[in-house]
């Protein structure tokens, strides 16, 4: 971890890597949802953003399917967190995330990016909610 605070250089663009964990909704981290403590990290890291979805379905290496259904037990429900930043900014942060011993499933892609720029009342620097003006 860098021990820097706010988000990366504003003027991201072009080629890039995607980071995505999938993970439980209610797996978590020093009593704090897991899926949380990737963001914050991602954050003090000082990646470019962070973005949490929650999923109304799916299934994993275990095999049962979690779902959103009215009449379904699930509560587990599936969640990505999408992180997007340079190469070399990313794969710096997969050690930490190695250290938060992750089950589920852990994705590199390759993309390019087109914009990144904070809300027009708003700064690059994380001022805005904990993922980011927009997130990744």
């Amino acid at each position: 971890m860098s021990g820097e605070t706010g988000a990366a250089d504003s003027r991201l663009g072009g080629p890039a890597l995607r980071l995505t964990v999938l993970v439980g909704e209610n797996d978590r981290c020093h009593h704090r949802p897991l899926y949380s403590e990737i963001v914050h990290r991602a954050r003090a890291a000082g990646l470019a953003g962070a973005s949490v979805f929650r999923g109304v379905e799916g299934f994993g290496a275990s095999s049962m399917v979690h779902t959103a259904r009215l009449l379904s037990l699930s509560e587990d429900l599936p969640v990505a967190v999408v992180i997007v930043d340079t190469e070399e900014r990313v794969r710096a942060f997969l050690p930490e995330l190695g250290e938060l011993a992750v089950e589920g499933l852990v994705t590199l892609e390759r993309c390019e990016v087109l914009r990144y720029a904070g809300r027009a009342g708003g700064s690059a620097t994380g001022s805005g909610p904990a993922t980011g003006e927009g997130g990744a």
